[in-house]
């Protein structure tokens, strides 16, 4: 068996093995990493086989740590990588580059059926009928965006969301709100089968399926990098955030949105959770720009997104696609039937 794990902002690992009477044998650890002293290789090794195939990764992982001699230098891996590595293997997991990619940058909807569309797209990957896909969002109209699982009064002034136009909806994935202007951010949507996360954790998935997006940034001159559990940062501050969602038929879809240019201001005035960070930070007044897009690359918010498709479609092989008749068909009843509902909505009130 053959499992791959390329550890965000490090180094490829990969393992081959076997599976006989129940246990990891003839397991070889291999990469592109570093590693000090050269005999810790075939201690690694030795420290693996024999184990269970069902053996999690902090088990792995710490036979790992037992096995290395005192002093050794994991560079651009660690043994929670290798752990990775092995789950992925006996989980038979998928690479990006094991499917063929659609690139979609459709056209601007209202926000309740961005809502809509995220949840069609994935279904429609988990259950064969379309190929996994990365979707750029845009924007018909201002909206705040709130968690599956987050508070309507709690997160939302309501009064000032209707006061700057600005509608309230509710997407599947947990997470915090975000805020949503035209032009003010860049959104995007990867939608692909469970396998390609197979053997990771949740907190290594978000990491993984966001790497792409880091070399982008650092390709733009943005010293990017991922911060646990989801935030995308950078040494002048957060980027942007990311949150996920795991369907029954066997697809995930992760999200994220990045600020490019949004008015600090109304942000604070139309989310209520936004008032009581600025606070915690100590911020004396929110009345500027949170523009780390525009202001690290001078460029615009297009331009970005050119830079996105292309290094999305340059590490992975993909295509460009569009959201089918059929599919915007679907999302349409959607709104209908579920997410515009009062009762989806207000889930949590």
């Amino acid at each position: 068996m053959h499992g791959e794990y390329k550890v965000p902002g490090g180094k490829l690992v990969v393992v081959d093995l076997d599976q006989v009477d129940g246990r990891i044998a003839n397991f070889r650890l291999a990469g592109d990493f570093f590693l000090e002293p050269d005999d810790a290789l075939p201690l690694i090794n030795a420290a693996i086989e024999g184990l269970p195939v069902e053996s999690d990764a902090a088990t792995i992982a710490a036979a790992v740590k037992a096995a290395l001699p005192e002093g050794a230098q994991l560079l651009g891996f660690s043994p929670e990588a290798v752990a990775v590595a092995v789950r992925r293997s006996l989980a038979k997991a998928t690479g990006w580059r094991d499917y063929d990619w659609q690139v979609i940058h459709s056209k601007a909807v209202s926000p309740v059926e961005q809502m809509a569309l995220d949840e069609v797209l994935a279904v429609e990957v988990g259950e064969g009928r379309r190929q996994p896909t990365m979707r750029i969002w845009e924007w018909e109209s201002p909206a705040v965006v709130i968690g599956s699982f987050q508070s309507l009064k709690n997160e939302v002034d309501l009064e000032n969301a209707a006061k700057y136009g600005f509608d309230v909806v509710r997407r599947i994935s947990g997470g915090g709100a975000m805020f949503m202007e035209a032009g003010s951010v860049i959104t995007y949507s990867i939608y692909v089968p469970a396998a390609l996360v197979s053997g990771m954790t949740f907190a290594d998935s978000y990491a993984f399926l966001d790497e792409w997006v880091i070399i982008a940034l650092k390709a733009l001159g943005i010293d990017a990098h991922y911060a646990p559990l989801n935030d995308i940062t950078s040494p002048t501050g957060k980027i942007g955030g990311a949150a996920q969602k795991r369907l029954g038929n066997g697809a995930v879809v992760h999200h994220v949105t990045m600020s490019y240019d949004m008015d600090g201001e109304k942000m604070v005035q139309v989310l209520r959770i936004g008032r009581e960070k600025m606070s915690d930070k100590g911020t004396k007044s929110a009345a500027k720009r949170v523009d780390p897009l525009r202001s690290q690359t001078g460029l615009s918010r297009a331009e970005i997104i050119d830079k996105m498709i292309a290094t999305f479609t340059g590490l992975y092989g993909a295509t460009p696609g569009d959201i089918t008749d059929d599919e915007y068909a679907k999302a349409e009843e959607l709104v209908r039937t579920k997410f515009s509902t009062p009762e989806w909505i207000a889930r949590v009130p």
